[in-house]
């Protein structure tokens, strides 16, 4: 009896176990079609029949293969251009935030810190209260960043989230132990956050690059706001310009594709979606590298600070 008992059980359990996994790999198989096909199709439109995308023909495979739009994109300087900025926005926003970042992370998470709790809760509450985008504007304006590189970068070089995230981090990585250690051997604050607390927060260093690169490079609204000079504008403004202002035709014109307008409204559909894989192109190459990083930067955020 007990025998036939534990049997049912076993077989039972597996069963349910059985139903569990099929509904996880059925659910995550539709999540996962939802998220890749809307990219896949865009992808196969780029290098497709115009005619036959306006006609919903394209589904799964592309359509009298066509490299044009691709040819097209190749020849518009201020995507190039676009590329740069957004490049430079980049690089150098990202190292502000991480020289401003991890000096006050280390700084908040040190317990003989003068003033520690007050400049915490001074820097807790800007995450739920800002000036707003006028008094903000006005600021940058009156500092003379406008029209600048520095109103890209400055602004928002030293978010709250990434100070209380280095915070927790430093705070569960160093212990007190090292540093005291480290002031017997006549090691100041300065050296051992150099060459000892940074070295051991790569991890950190990596996640904070990570994030704040990405966020640059996707970045248009401040652009939008505070650049008024083309030669300035990064990529995402350039991309607003062509596929929300529909102003395909001013690209083409600039490329001097000199064809009638039924043509350049048939090679837009083309320079529409080639351009979206162009710009995607970057981080869709390194993700799978970078990948590590952002599931680093959930986990270094649930740290207990």
């Amino acid at each position: 009896m007990v025998n036939y008992t534990l049997k049912r059980r076993k077989r039972y359990a597996f069963s349910s176990d059985t139903v569990f996994d099929i509904f996880d790999y059925l659910f995550f198989s539709l999540i996962l079609l939802v998220t890749v096909y809307p990219l896949y199709w865009v992808v196969i439109a780029s290098m497709s029949n115009p005619e036959d995308i306006m006609l919903g023909r394209v589904l799964f495979i592309p359509s009298q293969m066509n490299f044009q739009g691709y040819k097209l994109i190749l020849q518009y300087s201020r995507l190039w251009m676009g590329y740069r900025n957004s490049l430079l926005y980049a690089v150098v926003g990202t190292l502000v935030s991480l020289s401003l970042i991890l000096p006050a992370g280390y700084v908040s998470s040190r317990k003989d810190f003068v003033g520690r709790r007050f400049f915490l809760i001074m820097i807790t509450i800007t995450m739920f209260f800002g000036g707003g985008l006028i008094p903000t504007y006005l600021v940058v304006k009156g500092l003379g960043m406008d029209n600048t590189i520095w109103a890209i970068v400055i602004p928002g070089a030293c978010g709250a989230y990434n100070i209380l995230v280095a915070k927790s981090f430093f705070q569960a990585t160093i212990p007190g132990e090292l540093l005291e250690s480290a002031s017997m051997d006549s090691c100041s604050n300065l050296r051992f956050f150099f060459r000892i607390a940074l070295p051991l927060s790569l991890p950190l260093v990596a996640v904070i690059t990570v994030f704040t690169a990405v966020g640059h490079w996707n970045s248009y609204f401040s652009a939008l706001i505070y650049l008024h000079t083309d030669n300035l504008y990064p990529l995402q403004l350039i991309l607003r310009e062509i596929l929300i202002q529909q102003d395909i035709n001013r690209m083409l014109v600039d490329i001097r594709f000199m064809e009638n307008q039924e043509e350049r409204l048939r090679m837009g559909e083309l320079v529409k979606y080639g351009i979206i894989i162009v710009a995607s192109l970057p981080l869709l190459i390194l993700y799978p590298f970078l990948q590590r990083f952002f599931v680093k930067g959930v986990m270094v955020g649930s740290l207990k600070g």
